[in-house]
């Protein structure tokens, strides 16, 4: 009996002591990169342009991921409209501004594209000179998918 009962001890420490090491084990976590940007500027109006992004997201995390949002900034444009100058709106994105992957298993890659990066108004007509510095895309947000 006694032996039962050292054997039943030493079984359930041994259980326990896997438990904790498998609890404390690192988690797999998604990791969404953009592998490809392109910008390009598209006349809205007659006095009006917009720039438009389209590229490419890689999935290099260690799990599959879902509702990836991607979306463009312009750290260099200034958020007042000034004639002759790129800007940006300082609300939220609207959902023409960005792009949503809906599922991205790993190590698969994925095009995306969204409207209005950067806005300009020029009253005299003339094409924009030159892209704005600083164009970036990112990937806001995503979520993992439990396996």
């Amino acid at each position: 009996m006694r032996a039962f009962t050292r054997l039943s001890i030493f079984g359930l420490s041994l259980l326990m002591v896997s438990l904790m090491i498998v609890s404390c084990g690192e988690k797999k976590q998604g990791k969404v990169i953009v592998t490809e940007e392109e910008f390009n500027i598209r006349q809205d109006t007659d006095h009006s342009w917009v720039i438009d992004a389209k590229g490419k997201v890689k999935n290099v995390g260690d799990v599959d991921v879902k509702s990836v949002v991607v979306t463009g900034f312009c750290k260099s444009c200034g958020e007042v409209l000034v004639n002759g100058k790129w800007f940006v709106s300082d609300y939220e994105k609207t959902p023409e501004q960005k792009d949503t992957i809906s599922y991205l298993a790993v190590g698969d890659e994925e095009e995306f594209s969204f409207r209005g990066v950067a806005f300009l108004m020029d009253q005299s007509g003339k094409d924009p000179q030159a892209m704005p510095e600083d164009l970036e895309v990112e990937v806001v947000s995503f979520g993992t998918v439990e396996q």
